[in-house]
């Protein structure tokens, strides 16, 4: 058997019928593998393409849901008067309609709404002040006195819209700065975990509304214009004049530098979100190292009377019944 095998293998004809079987398998698995074998990179250009699709189709939902009252079409009456009138060559500003998407109002309705209010308020102050003066004031008032009167109040009246704005504004970012570092902690972990940061932003969005309704509102806004705007650099600014926070614009400078130089981002978000927990910790102990001033006059007007009443009594009730 052995000399058998000896002998096939040392036959030439045999030697080369065995190299052209194997080189018709080899060209065989050549050809037919590429068919075969699965497209990876298609597959996952396929996959991320139809996730795009639906980032944008749930944000033309979010962007068309009735629940959002400031994308609404203008009232049809404070329309018609902010335009016959032309409030808005003379009762705009130049940053009202950034102090409106600070403020959360976003949308047409919402500088016709503004520049309506700063119409109507002065009017009803004014109206009021008047009402008061001649029905309700002292008929001794001086004519002095009523005048400053109706004047304050109508001051007050142009006013009211900016201090409402201001208050909105205010409130809005005291929530959006306690809730971001832990949003920064959430960001750090998606973009480590291999996350785009509009993947990022919009899966943050999704978990930080649980602690602040508007940074979440922030960080779907910011997903959309990332989606939209061809210069991502406009979307990010976009997201700082919208927050105002110093936080947001150091992680945004970040978010820049590593898309125009390729630096990492692990690191950058780390240090950031370090920073914003210790600042938000110097903010608690400030409020806290303020509350014993602020508490001293409370103490000595309702506390200390309420307390040498209770220690003083015994001794009075003694001596009034040793007296009878």
């Amino acid at each position: 058997m052995l000399d058998e095998i000896i002998k096939q293998v040392s036959d030439g004809n045999f030697t080369v019928r065995l190299v052209v079987v194997v080189a018709f398998i080899a060209t065989v698995i050549t050809v037919t593998m590429p068919l075969l074998g699965d497209d990876t990179l298609a597959r996952r250009m396929k996959s991320v393409t139809s996730e795009r699709e639906r980032i944008r189709a749930r944000e033309r939902a979010l962007a068309k849901s009735s629940g959002n009252k400031l994308r609404r079409e203008p009232k049809i009456y404070m329309k018609n008067i902010v335009e016959k009138l032309s409030l808005s060559t003379w009762l705009s500003t130049g940053d009202s309609k950034m102090k409106l998407a600070s403020a959360g109002y976003r949308g047409p309705q919402a500088e016709i709404a503004f520049l309506f209010f700063r119409l109507v308020m002065p009017i009803a102050f004014m109206l009021g002040a008047l009402f008061y003066c001649i029905f309700l004031d002292s008929p001794d008032s001086s004519f002095l006195f009523k005048s400053a009167l109706v004047l304050g109040a109508t001051y007050l009246g142009v006013k009211a819209p900016e201090l409402f704005l201001s208050n909105t504004i205010s409130k809005r970012r005291s929530s959006m700065r306690l809730a971001f570092p832990d949003a920064l902690d959430l960001m750090l972990i998606c973009v480590e975990s291999g996350m785009s940061i509009e993947h990022a932003f919009r899966k943050v969005g999704n978990e930080i509304g649980v602690q602040s309704i508007p940074l979440a509102e922030e960080f779907a806004l910011a997903t959309a214009e990332l989606s939209y705007i061809p210069d991502r650099r406009a979307a990010y600014l976009n997201l700082v004049q919208r927050t105002g926070l110093d936080s947001v614009r150091q992680i945004v400078t970040v978010l820049i530098q590593s898309e125009k130089y390729g630096t990492p981002l692990g690191h950058a978000l780390r240090v950031t979100a370090g920073e914003s927990r210790k600042m938000r910790m110097m903010e608690a102990e400030k409020k806290a190292a303020a509350l014993p001033p602020k508490l001293t006059v409370p103490m000595i007007v309702f506390f200390l009377p309420v307390l040498m009443v209770v220690v003083m009594a015994p001794a009075i009730i003694q001596v009034m019944a040793q007296s009878l």
